[in-house]
């Protein structure tokens, strides 16, 4: 059995989220989802990390090679989104520029609207449809 925890702290006036796929069994095929998640999670954060003008549809990108690399299907709209002072920046409307998100050309490190240092979630997603299992793995991407 695969089960997710998702958690979105607020630490004062900052907001995180975190999430993780884990695995009750000893299926080899949901053992390995969850490895190569984790796996493809660190390798997606050395990637944001080496590239100082990554944007956001090219981290999507990202994602999506990782997990075909890995063997899984990439099942996410997205790819992870910006957090930060709680309730996190926000354009009515906007389901593009504040995600890591195909369409988004941005600079993830392009500074807020005040200067500030923005703080990214990298969330990915893998599944395959035919055994009809999925999983994530998100957590902060700029810090550590």
């Amino acid at each position: 059995m695969l089960f997710f925890i998702d958690l979105g702290p607020v630490f004062e006036e900052w907001e995180s989220d975190f999430g993780r796929t884990f695995i009750l069994g000893d299926d080899p095929l949901k053992q390995r989802l969850c490895r190569d998640i984790e796996m493809a999670f660190g390798a997606g954060k050395r990637h944001f990390q080496q590239h100082s003008d990554i944007t956001g549809a090219e981290l999507y990108a990202y994602a999506q090679q990782l997990a075909r690399e890995a063997g899984w299907e990439y099942g996410g709209p997205i790819a992870g989104h910006l957090i930060g002072v709680f309730p996190h920046e926000k354009i009515e409307g906007d389901k593009i520029s504040l995600y890591v998100h195909p369409k988004n050309h941005n600079r993830m490190r392009t500074p807020d609207a005040c200067g500030h240092k923005r703080h990214w979630i990298f969330e990915i997603h893998f599944v395959d449809r035919r055994h009809r299992i999925g999983g994530f793995y998100e957590e902060l991407l700029t810090i550590g």
